[in-house]
């Protein structure tokens, strides 16, 4: 039997470097990334009098493309992994991995292993989705693997001999389910007895995209007052590190009811609201969080960002965080009265790969020099 695995590739405008990468999303699991293998394969010429150097470089972009008037640059490039891969540094001690074997051993003598490793508190890939009269490269986290020719790691690279491969660096949902969220919240009234009092609880703490979100709903009116509508929603929550006041919180999805309305005075309801969070109904919408996109293939709305402590924040980061709030409306006099519930939004945890087989055949996926093409400044103004 014969077992297939993914591997994608692309190859410099010259057709002198290939670059080869079993995956490109790699996961973050709070304590530890996983590490950046691949294989560069060489043509002979290069193998001789030339250097190969490799990046992974996190590009934040906090503005928009277009207003980059006058000198202003709104991005920002990290260079979070750097190292010459050919010729290989002489005391470095490689372990392969077993796509690294099974691609050398296809590609031959002129391919060249290497492995990078991202720090533990690197931001999460995150798009924010532009409006729809937005031009330009949108904002938000991107990550790409760089592979160049030159005489050292600060050399301003070429084009021709340069590859850009673009990556993710994601974040899954854990195993097990947290504590299930539940508020009470009550609101009494001025020269009136009594009190409303409005109960919240989730199902669950933590759902996966797509997954429908059950809201149940108590209300005890002990008032004089009237309940004359109530509406639920998913919000969002942005919080761009590198400004002070970056924090911003959308609406994604959202339902308002006047069934069981008006609740008088000294009357109960008991009621259940489903919710769907999903990118279909928030298109266009500027502002929005996406999961990190890669060109070709379609995205979602961004995932929670889980973090080891609270203030292990990357200053270059975007956080995203969820929220589901019950507002209940009294009326102009009455006021209202509201109530919030944390939620986590993840992807589950995918089934581990099979182990590759001696006799594996390696599915190929090319991607054209322009997928990603940055002209990038030398590494050592960058930093």
């Amino acid at each position: 039997m014969v077992f297939n695995f993914k591997v994608f590739k692309k190859v410099s405008p010259n057709g002198k470097i290939t670059l080869y990468l079993g995956k490109r999303d790699f996961v973050d699991h709070i304590t530890s990334v996983d590490p950046i293998d691949g294989v560069v394969l060489l043509e002979s010429e290069y193998l001789s009098g030339r250097k190969i150097f490799g990046q992974v470089i996190c590009s934040f972009r906090y503005g928009r493309e277009e207003d980059e008037v006058m000198g202003l640059n709104f991005q920002k490039d990290l260079y979070l992994a750097s190292e010459q891969i050919y010729p290989p540094p002489e005391k470095r001690e490689q372990n392969l991995s077993k796509l690294q074997e099974r691609l050398i051993k296809k590609l031959g003598p002129n391919a060249v292993p290497f492995t990078f490793h991202l720090p533990q508190n690197a931001p999460s890939s995150v798009t924010l989705q532009p409006g729809p009269e937005d031009q330009g490269e949108p904002c938000g986290v991107q990550y790409y693997v760089k592979i160049f020719a030159g005489e050292s790691e600060a050399d301003r690279t070429h084009r021709r001999s340069t590859v850009n491969l673009g990556i993710r660096k994601i974040q899954f949902a854990p195993s097990k389910q947290g504590r299930q969220p539940c508020t009470v919240v009550r609101k009494d009234f001025m020269l009136s007895p009594g009190e409303l009092e409005l109960e919240a609880t989730l199902d669950k703490q933590l759902y996966h995209h797509g997954e429908k979100i059950a809201i149940n709903i108590s209300i005890r009116n002990n008032s004089n007052k009237m309940v004359k509508k109530i509406k639920a929603m998913v919000q969002q929550g942005v919080d761009v590190v590198l400004f002070q006041n970056g924090q911003y919180r959308a609406s994604v999805a959202s339902m308002e009811t006047q069934e069981g309305c008006p609740i008088q005075p000294g009357s109960t309801l008991q009621k259940v609201i489903y919710l769907i969070p999903i990118l279909d109904s928030n298109k266009d919408r500027r502002g929005i969080a996406l999961d990190g996109q890669l060109k070709h293939q379609d995205t979602n709305l961004a995932s929670s960002t889980l973090l080891a402590a609270p203030d292990q924040r990357d200053v270059f980061g975007i956080i995203v965080s969820y929220s589901v709030k019950v507002k209940l409306y009294l009326g102009a006099l009455g006021g209202e009265l509201t109530a919030e519930l944390p939620l986590v939004l993840m992807h589950p945890k995918p089934e581990k790969n099979k182990l590759l087989h001696a006799d594996s055949q390696a599915d190929v996926e090319m991607f054209r020099q322009d997928t990603i093409d940055h002209d990038l400044p030398p590494l050592a103004e960058a930093c």
